[in-house]
């Protein structure tokens, strides 16, 4: 296939684009940063501020296009707290690439939601009708509920094939970012305390691997899968104060752990149901928690550090 992905120098981004070219599909990829882990992604990205509509003209792809790969987002729900702009910037960037699919012809569009958009509640497993508009916590949620909204708007419209993958605290190698696992690492190395937002926030974590697993799938099987919402996790809620527990754990590390208040705007109870993508995609996450931090602290051990 011939694939654009924007966000390609993000963790997802970053190893879909990665399993893309191993399988031998035709990738170009958009992001306005370089691609500091992989040459051959950095090779193949194109730098472009997707908040502007204008910048997608120049963008350079001489064949037709089988799919768009939207990752693109600023994505930490507290930073957009602070920083609503952000949050604006999401659906601006999410307009202008829809925008450039539907004047490019594009037939298929993927589009990266949240598992923030199901708010606060108190379900045991949340399954892909439970969203309700008056759970949204954040700007960021705000943004991908916007974000979902026009990718289905576009398909009744414009005839544009989408698929929505409602992921899930994606950690694993690629990201030395200020997200949660990668910063507990960081600060557990140097024995400082490791905060946790809430004593029993607890959410659904999914090992990089088992998230571009989807993708990959979503793309194997467009047209039995389009048009429809997916959620993208492993199906099993872990408490942060056990994540925080476990980085400790594994580095030997000194680190106290101090529990204060949850923050506003962030989801505290989150397990996918991930049975539509089973029966649907014959989605099968491989890494449980327990395995998926002991691979993300050996990657961040020697890639990183």
């Amino acid at each position: 296939m011939r694939i654009v992905v924007t966000g390609s120098s993000g963790t997802i981004g970053t190893r879909l684009c990665e399993q893309l070219l191993k399988q031998g599909h035709e990738v170009s990829s958009i992001d306005w940063v370089p691609n500091k882990w992989k040459p051959e992604v950095e090779a193949i990205t194109q730098h472009l501020d997707l908040r502007d509509g204008a910048a997608l003209t120049t963008f350079d792809h001489t064949n037709g296009i089988d799919a768009v790969v939207h990752l693109a987002a600023n994505a930490r729900v507290y930073e957009l707290v602070e920083h609503p702009d952000r949050a604006r910037d999401n659906t601006l960037t999410l307009f202008n690439t829809l925008e450039f699919a539907r004047t490019r012809g594009i037939p298929r569009f993927i589009f990266a939601s949240s598992r923030e958009v199901y708010g606060n509640s108190r379900q045991n497993a949340w399954k892909e009708d439970d969203i309700r508009i008056d759970h949204c916590e954040s700007p960021y949620t705000a943004s991908k509920l916007a974000g979902e909204a026009f990718v289905r708007s576009y398909t009744r419209c414009y005839g544009l094939s989408h698929v929505i993958l409602r992921f899930s605290n994606v950690y694993g190698m690629y990201d030395d970012s200020e997200r949660v696992v990668p910063r507990f690492i960081r600060l557990a190395q140097r024995n400082d305390p490791l905060t946790v937002y809430g004593s029993e926030k607890c959410l659904d974590f999914t090992y990089i691997d088992d998230t571009v697993q989807g993708i990959l799938l979503v793309l194997k099987k467009c047209d039995q899968a389009k048009n429809e919402a997916y959620n993208i996790a492993f199906g099993r809620g872990i408490k942060i104060l056990t994540l925080a527990e476990e980085v400790k754990r594994l580095l030997k590390s000194s680190s106290a752990i101090e529990i204060t208040q949850p923050r506003t705007g962030e989801v505290i109870r989150f397990t996918a149901d991930i049975s539509k993508a089973r029966d649907h995609l014959g989605y099968n996450p491989k890494v449980p928690f327990e395995d998926g931090i002991r691979r993300s602290i050996e990657w961040y051990l020697k890639k990183v550090c």
